[in-house]
């Protein structure tokens, strides 16, 4: 009797993770790099952070929030950054929006199944009462950090809620004949759900962000990603100098009562070339069937309160740019 050789299915996913990263260094086209923008969905901790309103997120809470449901969401973004952009390797950017601390990005980093890609992160630290934050990974082979800034939006100031800060961070890249210097903004604009402040908010935000960009110079080489809350046709678009990388023949990023809306973006200045549009990511485990008003949405962690199991609310985009 003969049997076939197979690997063990405990040996799959770091298997897999170990060829996506042999793709990234020794296959991928050496001026191409993969960017990812995702919104997380409350990836919290399981421990209180002082000062912020994070209760909801305790193992003694409503939620239940406890270690189990904690780390099986880490091992669940951890599989599908892994997976996101193969076979063209690993995303080299990934901005993420929702997540609470270093904490949660050093476990998801180092930690989890992400720990043989070696990613590092910088991330915010805003007054947002939540305490939720955005983040940057990078992968060092692909992108070699310069600086890192967070730029806070003067909301207390004009007498509204304080939201999350914007990330600049600037770093070199691979590119024809050396390097590239690369400038990258991550933003979460304000939700849509606080009526009039909400709508001042997010607009505030949005001229803070445009601000930032033209003091850096829209000749340079810009990457601006993340959850705006906005649609592609939203006015705070009016005022971008880059361009919109959205692929309109996808219905979008979040679904709310069987609306599809592109919300999330990637944008980039006109310095930058990408192949194809910004694409959802849409593998069946990322989706589930919507029975009330038919077709699929993301399959969400919570549904209110509830724990619904699934990863996130948003899809995560990818863009393969070309410098």
């Amino acid at each position: 009797m003969t049997t076939k050789n197979h690997i063990p299915s405990r040996l799959v996913v770091p298997f897999f993770l170990a060829l996506c990263i042999l793709f990234q260094l020794k296959a991928q086209h050496p001026y191409r790099l993969q960017v990812m923008s995702w919104n997380v969905e409350n990836l919290f901790d399981t421990v209180h952070d002082e000062g912020f309103a994070d209760e909801e997120f305790l193992p003694d809470a409503e939620r239940r929030w406890n270690s189990h449901r904690y780390w099986q969401k880490l091992t669940d973004v951890a599989k599908v950054i892994a997976g996101a952009t193969y076979p063209a390797g690993m995303p080299a950017l990934i901005g993420l929006c929702e997540v609470e601390n270093d904490s949660v990005l050093t476990m998801l980093c180092h930690r989890s199944i992400l720990r043989t890609a070696a990613y590092e992160y910088v991330m915010t630290h805003s007054l947002d009462s939540r305490g939720i934050d955005v983040a940057l990974l990078y992968f060092p082979a692909s992108f070699r950090l310069i600086d890192s800034q967070s730029i806070r939006i003067p909301s207390r100031e004009q007498g509204l809620r304080s939201t999350r800060d914007i990330l600049y961070v600037k770093g070199l890249t691979k590119a024809s004949g050396g390097t590239d210097t690369l400038h990258v903004f991550v933003v979460h604009l304000p939700s849509r759900a606080g009526g009039h402040q909400g709508d001042r908010n997010r607009k505030l935000a949005s001229e803070t962000l445009w601000n930032a960009v033209d003091s850096v110079g829209t000749g340079k080489h810009i990457i601006v990603m993340g959850d705006f809350n906005a649609s592609s046709h939203d006015p705070i678009f009016k005022h971008s100098p880059l361009k919109l990388t959205d692929d309109r023949s996808q219905p979008g990023t979040y679904c709310f009562r069987g609306y599809w809306e592109w919300l999330d973006h990637i944008l980039i200045s006109p310095s930058l070339r990408s192949h194809g549009p910004a694409r959802p990511v849409q593998a069946p485990w990322l989706l589930e069937s919507n029975k009330t008003y038919g077709g699929k949405m993301p399959r969400r962690t919570f549904r209110g309160p509830i724990y619904h199991g699934g990863v996130s609310d948003h899809l995560p985009i990818v863009l393969e740019l070309i410098l």
